[in-house]
């Protein structure tokens, strides 16, 4: 029996990592009211003094003429900068800004086993603001403190289509959370978070099954760092690429 499921090449991952970003940028940004700025070759969500400027290439290369207008919004960004290539491709090295690499990684369609903690999906305004609080706390967001709701995951975000926000609750507390986002086919996820108190109880490992469980019949991509890697390659992942990651925080 085949499957109709679809089917997604290592060489394809790099793209799709790439256009999901900037639907989930966009969507945060279209939702937080941030101008956007959409070019062939890249999209940018230019925030406030907290949210900053983000900027996410759709393509490997890019043309001096997108090289400039992508060198002028970080001179001239009102707030912090970060930018996403995964293509590794353009050399953007003359912004002056700290880079590093993380590894594209794909999944192919396929269900997932259940979570084994309770997972909920954040609608309300105090669930998001939860989930707001702990991907501030895990990821060290220093910027978004002290802590405003809104500033990270604004209330319309659930609102957006694709958009799914993901809270993990361990005896009435809340213990993880993510957000997913599913565009044209392909779903990814976002701000995978722990607080400290809760690691190590497979919390991260829930939060993803819920996600997978919900995006099954998509290919799925994601950025891991260097801690998450082994969860997600435990999760069915591989690594398509190397994502090259600039920032001035």
């Amino acid at each position: 029996m085949t499957s109709d499921r679809p089917t997604v090449s290592l060489d394809d991952a790099p793209l799709l990592q790439a256009r999901n970003s900037a639907a989930f940028w966009a969507a945060t940004g279209e939702a937080r009211g941030d101008q956007l700025i959409r070019r062939p070759g890249y999209l940018a969500a230019v925030g406030g003094s907290r949210a900053g400027t983000r900027v996410l290439i759709q393509r490997p290369g890019l043309d001096v003429e997108e090289i400039d207008e992508i060198t002028s919004l970080v001179r001239q960004a009102p707030g912090p900068v970060d930018l996403e290539d995964p293509f590794s491709a353009t050399d953007l090295d003359h912004l002056g800004l700290r880079s590093w690499q993380m590894p594209v990684m794909v999944r192919e369609p396929g269900p997932a086993t259940p979570p084994g903690l309770d997972v909920v999906r954040a609608h309300d305004p105090d669930s998001l603001i939860a989930a707001e609080r702990i991907v501030i706390d895990s990821f060290g967001l220093t910027r978004f403190q002290p802590h405003r709701p809104g500033d990270l995951f604004p209330p319309g975000l659930v609102e957006q289509t694709g958009a799914t926000v993901y809270l993990v609750v361990i005896d009435a507390q809340p213990a993880g959370a993510c957000i997913t986002m599913s565009e044209d086919g392909v779903g990814s996820h976002y701000w995978v978070g722990t607080p400290e108190t809760f690691r190590s109880r497979g919390v991260g490992r829930a939060v993803m099954l819920a996600g997978i469980g919900d995006l099954q019949n998509q290919p799925l991509t994601l950025t891991a760092s260097r801690l998450g890697r082994p969860l997600y390659e435990s999760l069915g992942y591989v690594t398509a690429g190397m994502s090259t990651w600039y920032s001035s925080t």
